[in-house]
């Protein structure tokens, strides 16, 4: 098919998967203790193994307002509008959008019990792929593979790879141990030779730094607004980034394929100095290391063209640096259904965004470099 808009980063959640998308997959002897819908005082709420996950189905999130919330009549309490193929692609449709790129649940799947693990993983990613399987042209499923399970995480890329899918994340800032450490290198290695992109996409939970929390502004707004720009939730992807290249795992997979998702731009060039500069001053002898450290082949600015990509959706600054950003490695997305997602208005902000852009620098933006890595003819 002819790709106009190719979403890089939308979203299936917790509270829209089917609630017998696990009972129906697990091995008959684990599916009482497997992912399930329960009851609660508020509201019906996914459980596994004992551990309360998330809420299922209801549209209501407090604060933030999904963004089906957003056009009356589309979309009711209980509706599992963004899992229904037919749903989903009227979505699309309404907001000009050619293929999804979909990511599954962002709050980290809780299960400490290795084999049951393994089988949630499989199972969600099998039924990822009966669902693409209704437009596989215009549904890309990005299949989950386990933050805790480097082995686990190699053999399920390699399961999946021979099926046909595309695309693969890992919750990057959560991974224990941490993705730049050895017992990753086994994944890194099938990864590379395998050939198929993996993408660190942001965790709902990440690890933050202890510190006394600032007494609370009385006005509502000023905490509101100083919280949405307290960092941007990208930030949790520049230790694994960082790790990547310094601890020479780029060096010894040249042929990787990282995407930074929903990273934003404005933010990581910044990064990408901060980067050069500290490797440069260690070149000069300004700061001292333990004997023994290896560093990076080249500056860190120079792996991002080559190897990593990067996800934004309504970011005016960012796509504003395209000058020094690699053009061949950013791609748009609506985030869609979540609340901070462009849907249902993504066709006017993108005219607002690539106000001044090159018509080519638009068209890689936009269509070609998603079709490109993903492989869509």
């Amino acid at each position: 098919m002819e790709y106009r808009v190719i979403s890089a980063d939308d979203h299936i959640d917790l509270r829209w998967l089917p609630p017998d998308l696990w009972s129906a997959r697990l091995p008959a002897h684990l599916r009482e203790r497997g992912p399930r819908v329960v009851d609660t005082d508020s509201g019906p709420h996914w459980q596994c193994d004992g551990v309360m996950w998330g809420q299922w189905a209801p549209y209501g999130s407090g604060q933030n307002q999904w963004a089906l919330e957003r056009v009356p009549g589309i979309g009711s309490e209980g509706e599992l509008r963004p899992t229904t193929p037919t749903s989903r692609l009227e979505d699309m449709d309404r907001d000009g959008v050619d293929a999804s790129v979909m990511y599954g649940p962002t709050d980290p799947l809780k299960i400490a019990d290795p084999e049951l693990r393994k089988y949630s993983y499989e199972a969600y990613n099998d039924w990822l792929m009966e669902l693409c399987a209704h437009k596989p042209e215009r549904l890309i499923g990005v299949a989950q593979l386990s933050m805790e399970d480097p082995l686990g995480a190699r053999d399920e890329l390699e399961r999946l790879a021979k099926k046909g899918v595309r695309h693969f994340n890992i919750l990057a800032a959560r991974a224990t141990p941490p993705v730049f450490e050895a017992e990753w290198e086994p994944f890194w290695d099938a990864a590379e030779e395998i050939g198929l992109p993996i993408g660190f996409h942001l965790a709902v939970e990440t690890r933050r730094a202890g510190r006394e929390p600032a007494a609370e502004p009385r006005n509502p707004v000023v905490s509101r607004a100083s919280r949405f720009a307290q960092g941007h939730p990208g930030f949790q992807l520049i230790e694994p980034i960082t790790g990547l290249i310094f601890a020479g795992v780029l060096d010894r997979h040249p042929k990787l394929k990282l995407v930074m998702a929903e990273s934003g731009l404005a933010w990581i060039p910044n990064m990408i100095q901060a980067m050069d500069r500290f490797l440069n001053r260690i070149r000069l002898g300004h700061e001292s290391l333990p004997e023994g450290v290896k560093l990076p082949e080249r500056l860190p600015s120079e792996y991002f063209p080559d190897q990593i990509w990067m996800t934004f959706q309504d970011d005016f600054y960012g796509i504003k640096m395209l000058n020094i950003l690699p053009e061949d490695k950013v791609m748009w997305a609506s985030d869609y259904p979540h609340p901070a997602s462009t849907w249902p208005d993504s066709q006017s902000i993108i005219e607002r965004l690539m106000d001044g852009i090159p018509p080519a620098t638009q068209r890689k933006v936009l269509v070609d470099n998603a079709r490109a890595l993903y492989g869509l003819s």
